[in-house]
């Protein structure tokens, strides 16, 4: 079977509702769960508590569907998409524009390479289980180091980390919530 070139080239086109919200989201192949959105971000984005003025940032924001979602929950604050993929950031920006939603901003970062100094109140993330324990470890250090008092870092990651985070949440942020198991996911929360 010889697939047609011309049609993998071209975006991929969904819709769907999340938190009472329709989003339509544009995205291409090579970026995570391009036809739709994948088990463990729905389940992050159900357990997610946003304020309507809360600062947010979505640490490793792929086409956008967590940071989209925090910035219809926050219409009064802003929300900071980054991920350290060009296209995944160019994807992320063309969803937001597509949804109307202008309280948020897209960032090439390599984890928090390049994010000003911001005093945030959401962090949320679907932290890749193929990164590492070493990255994943650095990219909790450095959301404890730019969440306010009282903020909150949700992840979602494979139950298989499961331990591992609580370990981590523990050890950087003093706490652990586990907030929902689902059959292949954990939510879990640190706060700051």
């Amino acid at each position: 079977m010889q697939m047609n070139l011309e049609s993998l080239k071209q975006d991929i086109l969904f819709e769907t509702h999340l938190r009472g919200f329709h989003f339509t989201f544009c995205t291409t192949w090579g970026l995570f769960s391009p036809k739709g959105i994948d088990a463990g971000t729905r389940l992050l984005i159900e357990h997610l508590e946003v304020d309507e003025r809360d600062m947010c940032l979505d640490l490793g924001c792929g086409y956008g569907p967590i940071g989209l979602v925090m910035a219809k929950l926050a219409p009064k604050g802003q929300t900071m998409l980054i991920d350290k993929d060009f296209i995944a950031v160019e994807y992320a920006r063309k969803n937001a524009a597509r949804n109307g939603l202008d309280n948020t901003e897209t960032l090439l970062s390599n984890g928090f390479s390049h994010v000003p100094d911001l005093a945030l109140d959401v962090i949320a993330s679907n932290l890749p289980a193929k990164a590492g324990k070493e990255l994943l470890y650095l990219m909790m250090t450095e959301s404890k180091r730019h969440l306010r008092k009282g903020g909150r870092c949700y992840v979602v990651t494979l139950s298989g980390l499961k331990p591992y985070i609580k370990r981590t949440f523990m050890e950087i942020f003093g706490n652990h919530k586990k907030l929902k198991q689902g059959k292949t996911h954990t939510v879990s929360l640190g706060m700051a």
